[in-house]
């Protein structure tokens, strides 16, 4: 089975289910400051988790983009990946846990023929806060027919909060025996034979500051399964990269390299992990490149890790662009932002490869001067790092290609103290989270719109937003827009949003489709996230915006508005921080 199949498998049989087929979202999160990238399938639905109603309805299904950081030095085994797919179907408040095992179960025996025989079950064992083990999900399970042996009830299987705070509840877990090897009655949650494969979550309480559960008024249901671990098992192959999401990739590496993947494993899996990555971040989103900051720092490591492994397997010519086409041409049917940025991805990692091959340049040279001068120490070897961007594992490497033994324990220590100030520098940036969902953070949300207008009355329609983060001290919006403003414009902005405010306009809501809400005159970002029906916002005859919310009522909740800092973003994008007093 191709990946193309399976997830068009899915989303159809919970379209036949009344679920309705929702576009992935940005891979970048929208108003959520807590986490650098979308790095589950239900992040982009929180705030129809926790009460908004999505213009979709209460059944819905995606495959979803994801990016996750903290998987980046796992990759090189035969499951991980920083960009993966989550296929999943939630319920909002409509079906609950019966229904949930059903389709599951319907989906993995009846639509994909996995043998029944091979399937074990996790549920809810209970734990400190919640005694009660899962009665009622081991209840269908064995009404399914599962035998009670396959059945293992674990005190970890809970789902959340991502924060402090949130939505939450116990989960049930699939697995799969993935050997050849007999299969055994009982189910053994520490044998790594058997591999998880579906996720579904009931989310049925909300945990307090207090550290309390109150059972939420909406209980959903979130599930998550895989694709790239999935269809390994449905092609009976334990090794993620031999399907046809990498398979492509390999192959032309291969040509290019004339290497063998089987004598590269590890170093060919990182390398197409990370193009792929690389290639569908700078697809996503054209403010997002490679930098020193943020996202852009993520995307500029991988990067520079596929230049580094292709110069340690002594590939002679560029990798990157000919490893991108392949991607965009392996995905663009499903993914046409893929195709629609092709140039501006092409273009990008062109230019980092350029000023990463400067900075090695720089690196060899003062590395050489080091040897020359018998000056090679562990502080030595770290300023090349620190200075020049050096690679510590290509100077060790060069090093002992000139016969020299860099202890590790001579630069221990600074780079130590360096993971700790970088790790400072970017607190809570790579941690999993969710936005908040109070009063400040809604005046804040609805006040991007008013700042979004009143940028385009001020400088003109070629403004759009190209992004934005709140939290609740301030908000961050960017915007396209080729210079810096000048006082008087940045005064203009200031007081039209002002105005606006001290008018006491009343924010209502319309659900339409995407077609009426264009004609309406609405403003649209992000236009691969929307389904057919939208939410359309509007602030008095002001502002009309496509958002997903939440927003305060009336302009008056709001207070005085100030901006703080006018900067550039990125070429072409300027960036706004303001805050509401």
């Amino acid at each position: 089975m191709k990946g193309q199949e399976l997830r068009n498998k899915f989303l159809k049989y919970f379209e036949s289910k009344e679920h309705k087929i929702i576009s992935s979202a940005s891979l970048i999160p929208e108003n959520d400051p807590t986490v650098l990238f979308i790095t589950a399938g239900m992040q982009p639905l929180v705030p129809y988790l926790i009460g908004e109603k999505h213009p979709e309805g209460n059944r819905l299904t995606s495959s979803q983009k994801c990016w996750r950081t903290n998987d980046i030095d796992e990759v090189g085994d035969n499951t991980h990946h920083t960009f993966f797919e989550m296929l999943g179907n939630w319920s909002l408040g409509d079906y609950w846990k019966k229904e949930a095992i059903q389709y599951s179960w319907e989906f993995l025996i009846d639509v994909l023929n996995i043998d029944k025989d091979k399937i074990a079950i996790s549920i809810f064992g209970g734990n400190g806060d919640i005694k009660e083990y899962d009665k009622e999900s081991e209840k269908y399970w064995l009404e399914i027919g599962i035998d009670k042996k396959r059945i293992s009830k674990l005190s970890d299987n809970w789902w959340g909060p991502a924060g402090e705070t949130g939505p939450c509840g116990p989960d049930t877990e699939i697995f799969y025996w993935s050997s050849t090897d007999e299969i055994p009655e009982e189910f053994d949650t520490e044998d790594n034979r058997w591999v998880e494969i579906w996720n579904n979550v009931f989310m049925e309480y909300n945990k307090t500051k207090e550290g309390k559960y109150i059972e939420l008024e909406q209980k959903n249901i979130d599930t998550g399964m895989g694709l790239e671990r999935t269809l390994a098992i449905l092609n009976n192959i334990d090794d993620n990269y031999l399907t046809d999401l990498f398979k492509p990739i390999i192959e032309e590496l291969e040509n290019i390299s004339n290497l063998k993947y089987e004598d590269n494993i590890k170093d060919f899996r990182i390398i197409v992990d990370h193009i792929r990555s690389a290639t569908f971040l700078l697809a996503d989103n054209a403010n997002i490149v490679p930098s020193n900051t943020g996202q852009g720092y993520v995307l500029r490591r991988v990067i520079r890790k596929i230049i580094r492994l292709s110069n340690k397997l002594n590939i002679k010519e560029s990798i990157l662009i000919k490893l991108a086409n392949i991607v965009i041409d392996n995905y663009k049917e499903d993914y046409n932002e893929l195709e629609k940025n092709k140039e501006f991805i092409i273009s990008e990692l062109e230019k980092e490869e350029n000023k990463f091959s400067k900075t090695l340049e720089k690196g060899l040279k003062e590395f050489n001067k080091l040897i020359e001068k018998d000056n090679l120490n562990g502080n030595e070897a770290f300023n090349l790092f620190a200075t020049y961007g050096f690679p510590l594992e290509m100077t060790i490497e060069l090093a002992e290609e000139k016969g020299l033994k860099l202890s590790k324990k001579d630069y221990q220590n600074k780079f130590i103290k360096h993971q700790e100030l970088s790790r400072t520098a970017s607190a809570g940036m790579f941690k999993g989270g969710l936005a908040d969902n109070t009063e400040i953070s809604k005046k804040y949300h609805t006040t991007t719109h008013l700042l979004h207008q009143a940028l385009r009355d001020v400088l003109g329609d070629h403004v759009e937003q190209k992004g934005s983060n709140i939290n609740d001290k301030r908000l961050r919006f960017d915007f396209s827009h080729p210079e810096k403003l000048t006082d008087e414009e940045r005064s203009k902005v200031e007081d039209l949003v002002n105005q606006k405010i001290k008018e006491n306009l009343n924010i209502s809501l319309e659900e339409m489709d995407i077609e009426q809400a264009k004609k309406d005159g609405a403003i649209g970002l992000f236009d691969n996230k929307y389904g057919k029906k939208v939410k359309v916002y509007s602030i008095g005859d002001y502002s009309k915006e496509i958002c997903g919310g939440p927003h305060i009522k009336n302009t008056k909740e709001l207070g005085i508005f100030k901006i703080k800092k006018e900067t550039s973003s990125s070429a072409g994008i300027r960036r706004i921080k303001a805050i509401l007093e």
